[in-house]
């Protein structure tokens, strides 16, 4: 993995966000996909957060996908609570697979930064405890990765697909 340290300058101090690529996965620029992570921390107070997020490929989300979840084949997003039992603190790792986003975002008229901030945005949703389980709660979800998104800075669609992302506790 290629390791890179990003954070917003203006996020609160007790927020840390990493970013980290998958040898030959495509980088891009991760600041929209952080300030997009901040957003949704911002909106959901919490006393301190650490969360880490991987960008790979295909291959190695499929892998994780069928070893934690069961499921065959590449997902978009993974999201894994890290956090201790009892910890107010936000603590995980959320795995989204850069070769869906590029294609998804082609698919979509979307730019990657966009797609994959969609991804992280999903998976941080589900390590504050948001489930997407049943149409309602998808419904929730959608609502709250669009408000994030426009906060952002980017344009959200009312009509997107919704990540398939699954979390992992």
């Amino acid at each position: 993995m290629q390791s890179a340290r990003h954070s917003d300058a203006a996020g609160p101090a007790n927020i840390e966000v990493t970013v980290a690529w998958e040898n030959g996965v495509p980088s891009f620029d991760p600041a929209p996909l952080v300030r997009a992570v901040h957003v949704a921390l911002d909106l959901h107070p919490c006393p301190a957060a650490r969360l880490h997020i991987a960008l790979v490929g295909d291959a190695r989300i499929a892998e994780l996908n069928l070893r934690f979840l069961g499921h065959e084949g590449p997902t978009d997003v993974l999201s894994f609570d890290m956090r201790d039992s009892g910890s107010q603190a936000i603590e995980g790792e959320i795995v989204v697979s850069c070769e869906t986003a590029i294609r998804e975002a082609a698919a979509r008229s979307k730019s990657v930064d966009h797609e994959a901030a969609l991804y992280a945005v999903h998976g941080t949703l589900h390590l504050l405890g948001y489930d997407d389980g049943s149409p309602e709660q998808a419904s929730t979800m959608r609502r709250l990765q669009d408000e994030i998104l426009r906060r952002a800075g980017m344009k959200s669609d009312p009509e997107e697909r919704p990540p398939t992302q699954a979390s992992c506790n």
